[in-house]
């Protein structure tokens, strides 16, 4: 049950915690809710919100202040759980004001975003923790898991903010960036598969083979995310399935249904173009082909 804002829980080390929330979107809100379990007031920024994030504010019994500056003035911790396109400028803005505490950017941005964030905060004095967070909204009854990577009495005090609750905090055990990066290599994968799945099923729908396609699909239904050592057997099929591809992105595009994720796919599989029915390549060379060098000095390896 999450208390109510300026209620005292868990009297001791605990009701001493104030931390600040930028912003309480969905999963912000829902974050914070959990720290609130764990005796810490949670501030957050009113100005410019909306409505709805002042519900849901309310409904985890967050505490509102005026502006950024009082915000800051009063954190020893600051959350930033915000859209992507948001992440710096509002990073910035926490460093502008020369803020000294523990800086948590949870956000899903790159690692060269992340990195430019870290070091506009080193500048300034601020110390961070890169974070990513995993999961469904955390509830009594779910969990969701955020992942940390920065200095260990950093980690150790994020952690401590959500000791028992339904955020389970996970070092990555990485360098500061690490987080991210894995936030961007569940993303690519997770976000694309889910928008081709969706381009898939109009095509079928749009000719009748639905229930076919989930036939098909249940008699596969191992996600290759989970299964990496099954990488070398699309390595080893790429000859034939990048031209399969551009011949579904041409069908897609006959039938009005975006074709782009398709064709975006053919230039990843022409990268193993070499390795035709090398099954038993090693995961580590499969990867690697993807790599930044060019095609004659991907060729040339073994």
């Amino acid at each position: 049950m999450i208390p109510p804002a300026g209620a005292t829980v868990n009297a001791g080390a605990g009701s001493a915690r104030r931390i600040g929330l930028l912003h309480p979107g969905q999963m912000g809100a829902a974050v914070a809710a959990q720290a609130r379990r764990t005796g810490a007031e949670v501030l957050w920024c009113a100005a410019g919100r909306s409505p709805a994030s002042r519900d849901r504010a309310d409904a985890a019994g967050l505490t509102a202040v005026a502006e950024l500056a009082e915000l800051l003035d009063r954190c020893a911790t600051v959350l930033s759980i915000c859209p992507p396109a948001a992440a710096e400028e509002l990073a910035s803005s926490v460093a502008d004001h020369g803020f000294a505490g523990l800086f948590v950017e949870a956000n899903a941005i790159s690692v060269e975003r992340a990195e430019r964030i870290m070091q506009r905060m080193a500048r300034s004095g601020t110390r961070v923790v890169d974070a990513a967070i995993f999961g469904p909204l955390p509830r009594d009854e779910r969990s969701a898991n955020l992942y940390l990577a920065g200095a260990a009495a950093d980690l150790a005090e994020v952690a401590e903010l959500f000791r028992g609750t339904s955020v389970a905090v996970i070092p990555t055990e990485g360098a500061p960036g690490s987080a991210s990066a894995l936030k961007m290599a569940h993303t690519s994968y997770q976000k694309t598969a889910r928008a081709l799945a969706a381009v898939a099923h109009a095509l079928a729908a749009g000719h009748g083979v639905t229930a076919h396609l989930l036939t098909e699909a249940r008699r596969n239904s191992a996600s290759p995310l989970a299964e990496p050592e099954r990488l070398t057997g699309v390595a080893a099929r790429a000859w034939r399935w990048a031209p399969e591809l551009a011949e579904a992105a041409d069908t897609l595009a006959a039938q009005g249904l975006p074709a782009d994720l398709a064709r975006a796919a053919v230039p990843v599989l022409d990268r193993w173009a070499q390795r035709r029915d090398a099954w038993d390549l090693p995961l580590e060379i499969v990867l690697d082909d993807l790599g930044t060098g060019q095609p004659e000095d991907r060729a040339r390896r073994p």
